[in-house]
């Protein structure tokens, strides 16, 4: 069997090297670089057929765009109101300190004017219909789809087309096109990024929850 070729990630900018090194040389930062597999080129999923259009920003009529209050005062005052279509917000925090507990909440909410999906990729079904238990929770009208492949999440956000969906967390998530494991700087950036581009071509207001690692950076 043919050995793996490995590369050394950056887990503060996500540089490559092909050595280690104890400084990262394109951030300069000190003990950053991990060992990766090396992904292969390969075409990225592609689920969601957008055409840009350049536009004179003079004939572009500026307004507010409607938002979405989650009935929590103090999320909807962070988000200025509420959240937006096609709008992308990362919740970070340390682990336990109650992001599920509070969009579990805010979906509770939403629900009831708005389709919504919840994305499980940490805890099973039984264990987020447990929580809403204990909440004392109104979620007859909360989707929950739990799953971490990338792949089927697009494929259910474009089946279903909820206005808000939560992704908890985006550390588990991973895409088959890459070999790295769930969590790891590859896998992060490339799910990150797909999602954030399905969100502005669906109009889909998707929330990342992101968990705060070990070194206090935020994933």
């Amino acid at each position: 069997m043919a050995k793996q070729k490995t590369i050394y990630s950056c887990t503060e900018c996500g540089g490559q090297t092909l050595k280690w090194q104890g400084q990262c040389p394109h951030c300069q930062s000190w003990n950053t670089l991990i060992e990766t597999i090396a992904e292969k080129s390969v075409s990225r999923f592609s689920p969601v057929s957008e055409v840009g259009q350049v536009q004179n920003l003079s004939t572009i009529e500026a307004r507010e765009e409607p938002r979405y209050p989650t009935g929590v005062d103090e999320l909807d005052r962070v988000l200025g109101g509420g959240l937006v279509q096609g709008g992308v917000v990362l919740l970070g925090g340390d682990p336990g300190i109650g992001k599920s507990t509070l969009l579990l909440q805010a979906l509770s909410h939403l629900s009831s004017h708005r389709s919504v999906l919840y994305v499980s990729g940490e805890e099973s079904a039984h264990q987020v219909a447990l929580r809403a238990k204990r909440l004392a929770l109104n979620v007859e009208t909360v989707n929950l789809f739990a799953e971490i492949q990338l792949e089927k999440i697009q494929s259910v956000l474009i089946e279903r087309k909820p206005a808000v969906a939560v992704i908890d967390s985006i550390q588990t998530v991973y895409s088959e096109v890459l070999q790295s494991a769930p969590g790891s700087v590859a896998q992060v950036r490339e799910c990150a990024a797909q999602l954030t581009r399905l969100a502005k071509a669906s109009g889909i207001c998707i929330i990342l929850v992101g968990h705060v690692t070990k070194e206090g950076a935020l994933a």
